[in-house]
């Protein structure tokens, strides 16, 4: 399965962003294979719509699930028309890696 997470850096080791559309960094990771990759976020640097622009970049790498800690509502509704699970975390220490862990543990909020 593939997931894609909100990160504040390029690596596991990082915290996860809170924030989706204006995090800096995508990690997609590989629950099959447990390879995963770090991309700069297409819409943090949009004056507008970058929830919709992070969003889209999501849906292109088909990842089945997103985690962050919140989706703006634009978001929300791209994800919902293409089938991509939201999951959110509740902890503001979370690495990119415990995000992971959680997710195999069914640990994630929907």
């Amino acid at each position: 399965m593939k997931l894609i997470i909100s990160a504040q850096n390029s690596s596991l080791e990082s915290q996860v962003d809170r924030r989706f559309g204006r995090c800096t960094w995508l990690i997609l990771f590989d629950t099959d294979t447990n390879l995963w990759e770090a991309f700069q976020n297409p819409g943090v640097s949009q004056s507008g719509g970058a929830g919709v622009a992070a969003a889209q970049f999501v849906v292109d790498k088909k990842a089945d699930v997103v985690i962050s800690g919140d989706f703006g509502p634009n978001a929300s509704r791209a994800f919902q028309a293409a089938n991509v699970e939201m999951l959110r975390f509740t902890d503001s220490t979370t690495t990119v890696q415990e995000a992971v862990d959680h997710f195999k543990q069914d640990k994630l909020l929907k």
